[in-house]
């Protein structure tokens, strides 16, 4: 990998802003391309407050603008069609060597890299937001996928100070949202039955498991209690535990209000503007500050 080869970014949202804040903060040239002006525009501007990142930043709106790369990230709307089309672009533009990855979610790497001509050299890379920030990244195989490309996102990830975490097959949602979605399903089920309110309930999560586990993981946490004691909580505890295939009744409801949490102003809380505006920041001081704990206690 030229590290002084640019990497482009496809796609100026949220996403791709905070990863070529990234890259930019590793003194790794990027360049990102959207054929929407207005979002370009707003991902310059979003970089602009730190001369020594912009100035490592370029920006395209079509591939004639971006010239050589060593490396493609797709950041584009979770649409399958449509990072179908980005995908075909790119590999019509970038040399055969540039390493190709798509920054979905949970959609399949297989279906993402059907119609591709080197579908080898492709892989997804899930970054959690905000990228720049949060140290694991979920690096996804497809079934075509070479050892020699997922060696090769190895090692640009950890050049951009990543922790990749290779899955050995896709699977849908991939391993983060799926355990995600298992906690909230059972969260939503708890304020369905009445058990618990939506303050208490975030400050049992925030306040017990969430901070041993921020500490641990889950695996290593059930190791330290015990896998005996699990198994036995276990027997009589998965019976009543919620198992829907379908939302949660209590999500369709507030979807169907309006109440889509900080973007509406209301979900499970008010989000009056003062605050809704100050919580990303507050919440990337937070995360700096509990990673640099964390970053303290692995190098002790």
């Amino acid at each position: 990998m030229q590290q002084q080869t640019p990497i482009v970014v496809v796609g100026a949202g949220t996403m791709g802003t905070t990863l070529a804040r990234l890259m930019a903060t590793r003194a790794m040239p990027v360049t990102v391309l959207d054929i929407d002006g207005t979002r370009l525009a707003h991902c310059r501007e979003a970089l602009a407050a730190d001369e020594t990142l912009s100035s490592r930043v370029g920006f395209a709106q079509d591939w004639s603008s971006v010239g050589a790369a060593s490396a493609m990230i797709e950041s584009v709307t979770e649409d399958l069609a449509l990072k179908r089309r980005v995908l075909a672009e790119a590999e019509r533009h970038l040399p055969a060597t540039a390493l190709i990855m798509t920054n979905t979610s949970g959609l399949s790497i297989d279906a993402l890299g059907e119609e591709m001509a080197h579908p080898e050299r492709f892989v997804g890379a899930h970054f959690f937001n905000p990228a720049d920030l949060i140290p694991a990244v979920e690096l996804v195989p497809g079934q075509l996928t070479h050892d020699a490309t997922v060696a090769q996102a190895c090692q640009l990830l950890r050049q951009l100070g990543k922790r990749p975490a290779v899955l050995k097959r896709c699977v849908p949602g991939f391993v983060a949202n799926r355990i995600q979605h298992a906690l909230m399903r059972e969260c939503l089920a708890l304020l369905e039955q009445g058990v618990v309110e939506p303050q208490a309930l975030d400050d049992i999560v925030r306040y017990s498991i969430g901070v041993r586990l921020a500490i641990n993981g889950p695996l290593r946490q059930r190791d330290l209690n015990g896998l005996d004691t699990h198994l036995n909580i276990a027997r009589y505890l998965y019976a009543e535990l919620e198992d829907r295939h379908t939302p949660s009744p209590l999500l369709e409801t507030h979807v169907s209000e309006g109440r889509l949490g900080r973007k509406s102003g209301r979900g499970f809380f008010e989000w009056p503007q003062e605050s809704a505006e100050a919580q990303p920041q507050q919440e990337r001081e937070l995360l700096r500050r509990m990673l640099t704990l964390l970053d303290e206690e692995s190098a002790s």
